[in-house]
């Protein structure tokens, strides 16, 4: 007789059939913990440390020398490294460059974008994404000597965890001159239709860009059919690169020729940078809107991190991040639903509207719920009011934490056990 979708042996027998378990072997997971936090940070690899060990290595024999004489030479690091991630998300090699942060990004493309006009002076965002999106725009609007309450245009919620995709194309109208937008939605993992968007956005005139960093590593991207013009995303999360490690460039090639308005020394063009002239001209490429030098480890370690994701293949990835997040889903509903527990799934049920994560919700007590999974060796995180994210990693977790995941919880309401947590937040939950 076929086991009920909630035996313990329906989850081992799906990992016994996995086509990405040997990936697990190549990671240094934290000892006695079940680590379902890959959307805020990934686990560490052993390609990515010995990526690391390699230049560190590079820097002890070869000092300066590791500029030209590296492995990869340090020089074409970050340009070497972006062509990489290109794989990842359908763009050309030189459209992508692995530099600075998601959020200096943001600021070194929306301000060679944004150039409002009298009628065009608006900038479009939602209210849902990650806040780092919307401080970067506001200092973007008032280097520009606007107000953002007036021209910083949010998309509004209907429910406080999605977007609809057809408000914020009622939003593009001959005011707004460039729209900056979430592909996952960090709370809920809601995906957007960057399609969509796209062609709406276009068809008005308008630069559109997005944040990928909730998507890339862990959904498939295609730039080159969706056509943005912009997008920027962190190595820390799906990618597995390490804590504040480099983050990605995009852009569209048909704006190499404009002029980086956060110019930098890294950006100028690669025969002629060293002839350190007064005058700024920009690599045409993705590369021109780098501002410093990359920071080498860092770029080391997203070298290593990506030879993995790109060894499994981002359709794979993708296909048993489905499979994870779908059965964590169904657990959820059969187990957690009802009172006592009262948990709700917060994400979208459609597989092919949802990102890498689920979102959680409860109630009454979620922050210390969170805390006991964590003291249980749950490792997951917590977003206020009420948000629990659990996010099974396709290259390092298995079916058996899943359903793992969903046992502790039951046993925290049962058993009463969050009422031994502490209430208040800790400074990173």
């Amino acid at each position: 007789m076929k086991p009920p979708e909630t035996a313990e042996t329906v989850a081992l027998a799906r990992d016994a059939a996995d086509p990405l378990a040997a990936f697990r072997d190549r990671f240094l997971l934290p000892a006695g913990k079940i680590y379902l936090n890959g959307n805020s940070l990934g686990a560490a690899s052993k390609d990515a440390v010995a990526s690391v060990q390699r230049v560190l290595e590079e820097w002890r024999q070869l000092g300066i020398g590791g500029w030209l004489a590296g492995e990869t030479p340090w020089f074409h690091y970050a340009e070497k490294v972006g062509a990489m991630a290109a794989g990842l998300v359908g763009a050309g090699a030189d459209e992508v460059v692995a530099t600075g942060t998601t959020t200096l990004n943001i600021h070194a493309l929306v301000s060679t974008f944004f150039a409002p006009q009298r009628r065009r002076s608006k900038i479009l965002a939602d209210e849902l994404t990650f806040p780092t999106a919307l401080y970067a725009l506001q200092g973007q609007v008032r280097m520009k000597g606007l107000d953002p309450e007036k021209h910083l245009l949010l998309a509004r919620s209907a429910d406080g965890r999605t977007l609809d995709e057809d408000r914020i194309a009622a939003l593009m109208d001959k005011d707004v001159a460039v729209a900056l937008l979430p592909s996952v939605l960090y709370r809920s993992a809601q995906l957007l239709d960057m399609g969509y968007l796209t062609r709406a956005a276009h068809k008005k005139g308008i630069i559109i860009g997005f944040d990928c960093a909730h998507s890339v590593g862990a959904v498939p991207h295609d730039f080159s059919a969706i056509d943005p013009d912009f997008a920027v995303w962190c190595g820390y999360k799906h990618l597995n690169a390490g804590p504040g490690s480099t983050a990605f460039l995009y852009l569209n090639r048909r704006h190499f020729d404009r002029q980086p308005l956060l110019a930098g020394w890294f950006g100028y063009e690669k025969e002629r940078q060293f002839d350190l002239a007064v005058d700024f001209a920009h690599q045409r490429s993705a590369g021109g809107w780098q501002v410093s030098s990359p920071g080498i480890l860092a770029v080391a370690a997203a070298e290593g991190a990506l030879k993995i994701v790109l060894e499994a293949g981002i359709g794979r990835i993708r296909e048993k991040s489905l499979a994870l997040t779908s059965y964590l889903i169904d657990l959820v509903d059969i187990l957690l639903a009802g009172p006592p527990y009262s948990f709700r799934v917060a994400s979208p049920r459609e597989p092919g509207r949802r990102g890498g994560h689920v979102a959680l919700e409860r109630d009454q007590d979620a922050l210390p719920v969170s805390a006991a999974l964590k003291q249980m060796g749950v490792v997951v995180d917590f977003r206020a009011p009420s948000t629990i994210r659990i996010s099974p990693a396709p290259l390092y977790n298995t079916y058996h934490e899943v359903w793992t995941v969903v046992q502790r919880l039951k046993e925290i309401i049962d058993r009463g056990l969050f009422r031994e947590q502490d209430p208040a937040r800790p400074a990173v939950p």
